[in-house]
């Protein structure tokens, strides 16, 4: 079978090979792609279940939830609607149709968090204990969804990473108490490792701050980043992590200097990549250090592999809160990029390590 990407002059390390899809017959391509395709919820089969790729407090819903049992907000001033969770996946999953019209999609997997609830009109004066369930309303202020391309993947180390695409949309970057403006969202294309569905994002693969006024302009800059994404050199930079081995005691500086890093004067931090981690994530990495099933030190090892611990960063990203989820994926990519380098030669992430 031959992808969309066959003109690529690919690294060795990058290899796609083709899969059967288990939802194959469950999703097809816009006939037209200047219609947004309407998804339909499908029963996904037992065997199909996975870890969840975000955690911290979210909910895992269906899109016939967000369609059928959720409200949309609008902006109050001029009581102009915003563009729907629903509509923001079918747009994106319409642009991932128009960019890789022959390979399989599977069906989006939606992640939410923090409801906002209220009442029709007719329920405005009852006490809650009367309210009945139609009386009640609820969006969700926070949401994020990602659907994979098992077609096009790579093996690195043993693990397997399907090309994936998805989105966040938070209402609490917004002023929704004002006039209709453009609306913001985040989009990424990138591989999430089927071993521990950790997310692999990259600077060319992600839109952190997208603007638009439509699911027209939505659709349009998926499109366009999808096609931007370079692919072959994402899977050759994280193949070439394998190769390289931090000690435990640059492990243990890393560690250390990463709860440093807030605390540094501000004029300090300034002159230092990006570190988003929190304090409790740095913990989480340290226990994984020791205890994670696959990515753990080896026993009785007084180095790890850069891949695994690459993977160590993006595991504790999942505990991260749904707005700010892509931006600590990045931060964790540009990290093991940076670290990787700093091993081998002087370079601007020296200071974590050294």
């Amino acid at each position: 079978m031959q992808t969309a990407l066959s003109t690529l002059q690919l690294q060795p390390v990058s290899r796609f090979n083709t899969f059967p899809s288990r939802l194959n017959d469950s999703f097809r391509p816009p006939i037209e792609v200047e219609a947004v395709e309407v998804i339909e919820d499908i029963v996904t089969p037992q065997f199909s279940k996975r870890l969840p790729f975000i955690e911290a407090n979210t909910k895992e819903v269906t899109i016939n939830h967000l369609k059928d049992e959720c409200v949309v907000p609008v902006f109050s001033k001029d009581n102009e609607i915003t563009i729907s969770h629903p509509a923001f996946i079918e747009a994106v999953w319409s642009a991932a149709s128009k960019v890789f019209p022959r390979e399989s999609i599977e069906k989006p997997s939606i992640r939410v968090s923090h409801v906002i609830k209220g009442r029709t009109p007719e329920a405005i004066h009852k006490n809650v204990k009367d309210l009945l369930d139609e009386d009640k309303t609820i969006y969700w202020e926070r949401m994020m969804f990602c659907f994979e391309i098992p077609s096009i993947c790579e093996d690195i180390r043993g693990n397997r990473l399907n090309l994936t695409i998805g989105g966040v949309r938070a209402y609490n970057h917004m002023n929704l108490y004002s006039k209709k403006s453009p609306e913001k969202f985040k989009i990424f294309i990138g591989f999430k490792n089927m071993v521990c569905c950790n997310l692999c994002v990259s600077t060319d693969g992600y839109q952190s701050e997208l603007k638009v006024m439509d699911v027209r302009s939505l659709f349009n800059s998926a499109v366009a980043l999808f096609q931007d994404y370079n692919m072959a050199k994402h899977l050759y930079e994280m193949g070439g992590l394998q190769e390289s081995y931090m000690t435990e005691h640059q492990f243990a500086q890393f560690l250390g200097k990463s709860r440093l890093y807030g605390f540094l004067p501000k004029s300090e931090q300034k002159k230092l990549p990006q570190m988003l981690m929190t304090d409790t994530q740095i913990g989480m990495i340290a226990r994984a250090y020791y205890n994670d099933e696959s990515f753990s030190v080896p026993q009785g090892s007084k180095e790890i592999n850069m891949w695994n611990v690459y993977n160590l960063l993006t595991g504790a990203n999942k505990s991260s809160y749904i707005d700010n989820f892509l931006d600590r994926s990045l931060n964790a990519t540009q990290l093991a990029e940076g670290l990787n380098k700093a091993l081998y030669e002087d370079s601007e992430y020296s200071w974590f390590i050294k």
